[in-house]
């Protein structure tokens, strides 16, 4: 009916989808991106190409756990006095044997001594330095870290598709890994349309709006892992719009527009797209951001055409642009994490559409409750900047009471 309709009026066909299924279709734009090898330094935040086995054993030899002494067990007795026969400091890459009826003091992180079977604590001897009394007895293998407990050499201790976060990078450091293979960043460029549109810091006349669009997609591509070429802004032209993605599908692996989309006079991204052919319109059953495209360029890079209204960018991204991103960054998970959280205040839904309510987690009870910021307005940007979650409000609700249990997409960031 809709595609009748607008026949009938003269505009541009779009096709009806659900979020699923736009999402669906915007994934299978591209894969993910060959392989490089980077050093490890520049690895953090990138999906590795392939696993990762370890070259050595962790720990690599067997250590000290404690500050205290390496000591033979079955030569401790409460008040026994033995003498010190050496010191093993960490770092020291001697080969050294305790022999029986003496101990070796030790430091935490230093390797044990042949002989010795268990670390005594400094805290349960007078401390001594050159003869030691024992006030308490340990048993044999106490804190002693084994070799290999925690990695076995050839083990495989990450695996293709895991993002790199901190913990990784000191795992392949420990592991003896200089350098990792890692699927390439993908590069996005990001277009902002409209005349209205001024520089941030720029003063305004009437009519006119600061430039939000594109810095906040920037930024939502960086942390998403994406390397941003460029931000431009044209006005209402389709010349200059048509100009402009031909610049920027030869300089990147996605562009993404913003503004000009939707059935306007002056919705020059949607000509543009359409003049040049390879994309489709697309009326998408969610709120905020009903109207969409998706295509690709005469070049063949993927373009993905969001509104304008700041709110209804921003949850386009979300769910469309970041997915698309961390395929192409060859992350085994795409998408947000989803919980499920309390719902802090009842919410009417429209029939027929998915709604997705910029919300804050409040987990000062233990447990999530879903606070929703800010009203339900596409160009309310104030609250924005507080919201930690989308509430996900499937098509088929359209009430849900206070207390309820509610679908979230959590919004924060994490390494996996």
């Amino acid at each position: 009916m809709a595609d009748v309709l607008a026949a009938a009026a003269g505009l541009p066909v779009r096709l009806v989808r659900s979020l699923d299924e736009h999402a669906a279709a915007v994934l299978a734009l591209a894969g993910p991106l060959p392989p490089v090898t980077v050093p490890l330094a520049d690895a953090r935040g990138r999906a590795l190409a392939s696993d990762v086995r370890s070259a050595v054993d962790l720990p690599p030899w067997d250590g000290s756990a404690m500050d205290g002494y390496a000591v033979r067990a079955s030569d401790l007795r409460p008040g026994a006095v033995l003498d010190v026969a050496d010191d093993v400091p960490a770092g020291d890459t001697r080969t050294l044997r305790v022999p029986a009826g003496v101990v070796v003091r030790i430091m935490t992180g230093a390797p044990v001594p042949e002989g010795a079977d268990a670390v005594l604590p400094v805290e349960l001897t007078d401390g001594g330095t050159g003869r030691v009394r024992i006030d308490r007895v340990v048993a044999a293998g106490a804190h002693i870290r084994r070799r290999g407990e925690d990695v076995r050499a050839g083990d495989v201790v990450l695996q293709a598709g895991d993002v790199v976060g901190p913990g990784a990078v000191g795992l392949l450091a420990a592991t003896g890994h200089a350098e990792v293979e890692v699927h390439g960043r993908p590069r996005v460029a990001v277009l902002s349309t409209g005349s209205e549109l001024v520089a941030p810091g720029q003063p305004l006349r009437h009519g006119q709006i600061h430039e939000s669009n594109g810095p906040q997609l920037a930024a939502a591509a960086a942390a998403a892992g994406a390397d941003v070429v460029d931000v431009v802004v044209v006005p209402d032209d389709v010349a200059a719009v048509r100009a402009a993605l031909a610049d920027l599908g030869t300089r990147a692996d996605v562009v993404v527009t913003t503004g000009g989309v939707s059935v306007g006079a002056y919705d020059v991204v949607r000509d543009a797209l359409l003049a040049d052919g390879g994309a489709q319109l697309v009326h998408v059953r969610m709120q905020p951001g009903k109207p969409q495209a998706v295509g690709v360029l005469a070049d063949g890079t993927p373009v993905l055409a969001l509104p304008g209204n700041p709110v209804s960018c921003f949850v386009s991204f979300e769910m469309f642009v970041r997915p698309l991103l961390r395929r192409m960054l060859g992350a085994r998970h795409v998408h947000r994490r989803a919980l499920t959280a309390t719902l802090a205040s009842e919410i009417r839904s429209p029939a027929g559409r998915r709604q997705l309510l910029r919300a804050r987690l409040d987990w000062s009870t233990g447990s999530p409750v879903a606070v929703t910021v800010g009203g339900p307005g596409s160009h309310l940007l104030g609250a924005l900047a507080r919201a930690d979650a989308l509430v996900d409000v499937r098509e088929d609700v359209t009430h849900l009471a206070a207390g309820a249990p509610v679908a979230v997409i959590d919004l924060r960031e994490h390494d996996a």
